[in-house]
């Protein structure tokens, strides 16, 4: 590849490889040494010019880069990076102390993958760079157009600030409920992936839907259930993505014929989709969004509890979930907030879908789930 007369080739060294652009030596050297601490190899550049070539040398998995930079804005850098097929894949997290909405905006259009406002929070800057980095070598293993649909799915993720990290911790769940019921490497890797790519559907989605924070028409909720079909059509070129599509196409379907888009039952439903159902029902439940806030870790559970009780999911895969993952009962929302009975999930469901949805409590985790 040619980029301003010279060839690019990027190595892969093997390291994970964080590469900071910020023409502070202070500030630089001060980053360095927290990335360091927490097992990154690190290279500095302290100017626009030297970001191509540093690139190049290091490969970096992450690029933090300051928007104020000599001779070339952080925005140029990062649009010139977005815009060629070797390097448009390395995550860049935008580093500046502007925090106007126009300056958010110039980050999106240039392709930045996150921002993050000095002075930042050490802790919430290292579980970035390794959530990110983690994304950068999974998409290597990647053939070229499996990237391109990884990065779909990332772009979907970004549309929305309430579904930050879904797809990595979907994909960390799924794995981890694979590995304890013993699935085999090629699974676990399916798994993977269809955490990754279980909602890349939703590219076609409009944000005024898929965004929206009152109630959906049933038309809207219509739409919304297209996106597994959107999905499995986006993958269906791909022959490495083979045992992924049914994972898209069908982690909303379940057990009892009450889920979309087919209203599959029982065994009909593959075994990897039903794990992804769980974690995805879980996840949905457990974050913030557009039309709710979290149910908590307790809250949750019963719900998948309750899917189970009636159905809907299978008990073996609910309760196996429930018991690898003690830790996340930590954090229960504030009973003043939601109250202690299921009266409150049937207003919530009211308030995000409208009118036409029956108020059956139990149906709360599947629907939820849907966006």
């Amino acid at each position: 590849m040619t980029w301003g007369g010279a060839k690019l080739m990027i190595r892969d060294h093997g390291n994970r490889r964080i590469l900071i652009v910020d023409d502070s030596p202070a500030f630089t050297e001060a980053l360095a040494k927290l990335l360091a601490a927490e097992g990154f190899a690190v290279d500095v550049v302290h100017d626009s010019d030297g970001v191509i070539e540093a690139v190049a040398r290091s490969a970096p998995d992450v690029v933090l880069l300051d928007v104020e930079l000599p001779w070339a804005s952080g925005f140029e850098v990062c649009r010139s990076l977005k815009q060629h097929d070797v390097t448009r894949l390395i995550p860049v997290v935008l580093l500046t102390g502007l925090v106007g909405r126009e300056h958010r905006l110039a980050g999106i259009e240039a392709g930045a993958d996150d921002f993050l406002t000095k002075p930042f929070d050490s802790s919430e800057l290292t579980a970035r760079v390794r959530s990110l980095s983690r994304l950068k070598r999974f998409t290597d293993e990647l053939e070229s157009a499996e990237s391109v649909i990884v990065s779909l799915a990332l772009t979907v993720e970004a549309r929305d600030a309430y579904t930050e990290g879904h797809c990595d911790r979907l994909s960390s769940y799924a794995v981890a409920l694979g590995r304890a019921i013993g699935l085999s490497p090629d699974e676990l890797s399916a798994l993977r992936r269809g955490g990754l790519l279980h909602d890349v559907g939703k590219v076609g989605i409009p944000d005024a839907v898929l965004l929206k924070h009152g109630r959906l028409t049933s038309d809207e909720y219509q739409l919304v259930k297209q996106h597994t079909i959107i999905g499995e059509r986006l993958c269906s070129g791909l022959r490495s993505l083979a045992a992924v599509r049914p994972i898209i196409r069908q982690h909303h379907e379940r057990l009892d014929g009450t889920g979309y888009p087919d209203g599959l039952r029982g065994s009909a439903v593959s075994l990897l989709a039903q794990i992804i159902g769980v974690v995805d029902a879980f996840d949905a439940m457990t974050t913030d969004r557009p039309y709710r806030a979290s149910l908590g870790a307790e809250r949750a559970i019963d719900e998948l509890r309750g899917d189970a009780a009636r159905g809907a999911m299978d008990s073996t895969l609910v309760e196996t979930f429930v018991a690898f993952a003690p830790e996340l009962l930590a954090a229960p929302p504030p009973a003043e907030a939601w109250g202690d009975s299921p009266v409150r999930l049937v207003e919530d469901r009211q308030c995000m879908m409208g009118d036409f949805v029956e108020p059956t409590w139990v149906e709360v985790a599947t629907v939820s789930a849907a966006r």
